[in-house]
């Protein structure tokens, strides 16, 4: 999901406000580190305690807080320290993390029970 919104929707929003903060090429491990991490975040933080609880609801509220909060950490930090990090890029990236993440919690609650 995070791979479409990255390269088709949002590339030209991120490029017309971010323009020359994007980098030309991306770090790959970087960027692998950071999924790894944060799917593993996900799982432990949102689906193991939506799966204990039985509960698809708690699982996608827990999601989609670990996504503003995640979101949240990376885009107020940027905002407040790099200078041109623009507010608009702030309040869509929440409102992305908050959705993307919900949505896999979600999902990957949905498949963890129907393989059980």
């Amino acid at each position: 999901m995070d791979f479409v919104w990255l390269t088709r929707l949002a590339k030209p929003f991120y490029e017309e406000h971010m323009g020359e903060l994007i980098a030309r090429q991306p770090i790959l491990w970087a960027a692998a580190a950071f999924y790894a991490i944060y799917i593993a975040g996900i799982v432990v933080f949102a689906v193991l305690p939506g799966l204990e609880a039985r509960s698809w609801s708690r699982t996608l509220a827990l999601g989609a807080f670990l996504g503003f909060f995640a979101y949240a950490t990376f885009d107020l930090t940027a905002h407040a320290l790099i200078e041109g990090f623009p507010l608009r890029v702030v309040i869509v990236d929440l409102i992305w993390g908050t959705v993307l993440t919900g949505t896999v919690a979600v999902t990957t609650y949905g498949v963890a029970t129907w393989l059980d």
